[in-house]
């Protein structure tokens, strides 16, 4: 064989192999691109969900503190009542 012609089938070959890497490399930019739309709406919604939870558990803190500083108001008037019923 002449070694031109071998010369020019492996600067071919190299120049396929170069091709199809680069093509692999935009293929895969282009599906990470497209794929994170897919994943991102089930982990919207599961953050959606624990947003609700700790509404709930924000709202049931706020009841439950309410009813602690009831419950203090309650002891003050009490006490005070007592006091000022010794006093008298």
């Amino acid at each position: 064989m002449n070694p031109e012609i071998v010369e020019e089938l492996i600067v071919f070959a190299g120049l396929m192999a170069t091709l199809g890497c680069f093509t692999k490399i935009v293929l895969v930019l282009l599906h990470r691109r497209r794929e994170p739309t897919n994943t991102l709406t089930p982990r919207l919604d599961e953050i959606a969900q624990r947003l609700v939870r700790v509404e709930q558990v924000v709202d049931a803190t706020a009841v439950e503190v309410e009813r602690i500083s009831e419950g203090q108001r309650f002891t003050t008037k009490l006490l005070a009542e007592r006091t000022t019923s010794s006093r008298s």
